[in-house]
């Protein structure tokens, strides 16, 4: 993939894969309340673009920011960095 300015890049878990070309990641991430000064741990979902349709429920992917596919994915995924666990 071609760089093109600078693209906002996330690391997250792959939740859902049931869709044709398409999977849901939930990424975490950690953020000081701004009163009592502890962590609190954020998520959010995203819909990416996964065409190869090389992820799967569990894997670690990278996902980065792209052109609107749909009317809710505006991600595509760059990099699997961890596949799941198959016992």
């Amino acid at each position: 993939m071609a760089e093109r300015g600078s693209r906002k890049k996330l690391v997250g878990t792959v939740i859902s894969d049931k869709m044709e070309k398409t999977v849901v990641v939930l990424v975490e991430r950690l953020t000081r309340h701004s009163v009592y000064r502890k962590f609190v741990r954020r998520r959010a979902k995203y819909m990416a673009h996964d065409a190869g349709g090389v992820c799967h429920v569990g894997d670690k992917v990278q996902i980065v920011e792209s052109r609107p596919f749909s009317r809710r994915k505006r991600w595509q995924v760059s990099s699997r960095i961890e596949r799941e666990a198959v016992e």
